[in-house]
């Protein structure tokens, strides 16, 4: 993830998170207290197949599998201690493989070539749609359902369906409305956490004033401007508007994306507010432009950057603390929404065997997730993971309000489009918003082949 990894899409919107909002906004994030949460969810393998919480997996000796996913690096490397994990109890022996963007590209090589992975994690809830139109995906069997059903909510389970059958886990989930800053840039200038758009433009001016550049895009990942827009939409044009544009029942030429990108512009149009200006944030992948914040101590390229709860895998690239040297807010309010947009990635067979399910079974139970939440950078939908597990007070604040959303959330609007507009680097709404980062002046032009490219994609 992008990204949730932090990524294609179905036309199918789910409610967005007041509860979560809510939490987000009361919390301070960053001056957190300890969390008394004892949930379930902290099973020990034993190797037998058996876990404490009553997890049985079969014997799975001499049985190979695959699975695919976009991650990298510590998101990749501690995946696999969870599937390490997977091994011992089964005595299966499973593989990852790295799969590029667009994932359906790769995988539908992969079939054709005739060697697909058992499992395929798709980071967009249109993915696992298009899976199954494709006849790619395979339904989850009972062992699996009954996992997913105690331990997610309805809605998590739902964005993993296709025609109301079960095709996805979602293993993975994101909070993809946070801003994340350098705690020293901002005591040293005096700047204060914004609620508001209006107090996050003064917040920057601030920080800009005192000599630091205020923000760091990772431009040269679409996808991070695809986040950017959809919380000030979310934000100023409510969660009804929004859905209509993710399901593109209403044009991108609306004047609420006029109004949205046109409020977009009053950060990206100040080329001195970003790292590199235009051109060096379209230059600069999202990993990036999280560690170029939080390294050279309080002279940093930039003061603040904005991505979800899984920044902190690229924080810990660097010397930086979460919760002390790094903190983090709730992404302003720019209308009348606390906006909260969730993000996630879902485990979905491509080949149905014993072990295929099985693994499935397993990524949808807490013992799997709390592995994970304990290494950090991470976030499990799953409501039975203890939030204990996370690794900082800061995490775990994320995580609870997470689960207290219950199925009120809305997920990130790209990751709901065809695959050709909000999901494939060079095309569609990624393509047109870094071009709109290079000339934020031109917003009816955006608009217009914003609306171009969407109908192509949804062919209407």
């Amino acid at each position: 993830m992008r990204r949730t990894s932090n990524t294609i899409r179905t036309r199918r919107t789910v409610k967005t998170a007041a509860a979560l909002a809510a939490g987000a906004l009361a919390l301070s994030l960053t001056a957190c207290g300890g969390d008394d949460d004892k949930s379930t969810g902290n099973g020990s393998g034993t190797g037998t197949g058996d876990t404490g919480s009553g997890l049985s997996l079969p014997k799975l000796d001499g049985t190979t599998l695959e699975v695919a996913a976009v991650w990298t690096g510590s998101e990749q490397a501690n995946f696999k201690k969870v599937l390490a994990e997977f091994e011992k109890r089964t005595g299966a022996k499973v593989t990852f493989v790295p799969a590029q963007d667009p994932i359906i590209n790769f995988l539908g090589s992969k079939i054709a070539g005739g060697s697909p992975p058992d499992v395929a994690m798709l980071p967009q809830p249109g993915a696992v749609k298009q899976a199954v139109d494709q006849g790619w995906a395979k339904p989850l069997g009972a062992d699996a359902l009954k996992e997913l059903r105690k331990n997610y909510s309805q809605g998590w389970q739902d964005i993993g369906k296709v025609d109301g059958k079960q095709y996805g886990v979602y293993y993975k989930a994101a909070n993809k409305s946070l801003i994340w800053y350098n705690a020293q840039v901002f005591e040293n200038a005096g700047a204060s956490e914004p609620k508001t758009w209006d107090e996050l433009l003064n917040t920057a001016q601030t920080v800009y004033d005192s000599g630091v550049t205020p923000f760091s895009v990772g431009g040269a990942d679409g996808w991070t401007l695809t986040d950017w827009f959809e919380n000030v939409y979310l934000s100023q044009a409510g969660p009804e508007k929004y859905d209509q544009l993710a399901q593109h029942k209403i044009k991108w030429t609306d004047p609420s994306v006029k109004e949205a990108l046109t409020t977009l512009a009053q950060v990206w149009g100040k080329k001195d507010w970003i790292a590199g200006g235009a051109s060096g944030a379209l230059q600069t992948e999202f990993p990036a432009s999280v560690t170029q914040t939080f390294t050279g101590g309080d002279q940093p390229k930039a003061a603040m950057v904005y991505e979800g709860d899984f920044v902190q895998v690229n924080i810990a690239d660097t010397k930086a603390k979460v919760g002390t040297d790094a903190k983090v807010f709730p992404f302003p309010k720019a209308g009348g929404t606390a906006p909260v947009v969730s993000g996630g990635d879902a485990a979905v067979i491509l080949k149905d065997s014993e072990g295929a399910q099985a693994l499935a079974t397993f990524l949808a139970s807490p013992e799997a997730a709390t592995i994970q939440a304990k290494l950090g950078g991470y976030l499990s939908p799953n409501k039975n993971v203890a939030i204990s597990s996370y690794p900082n007070e800061v995490q775990q604040k994320i995580a609870k309000a997470l689960i207290a959303s219950g199925d009120d959330f809305r997920f990130d609007m790209s990751d709901q489009a065809p695959q050709a507009f909000g999901g494939t680097p060079g095309k569609g709404e990624w393509k047109d918003l870094q071009d709109f980062l290079k000339n934020p002046t031109d917003v009816a032009g955006t608009q217009r082949q914003l609306e171009s490219d969407a109908a192509a994609a949804y062919g209407n």
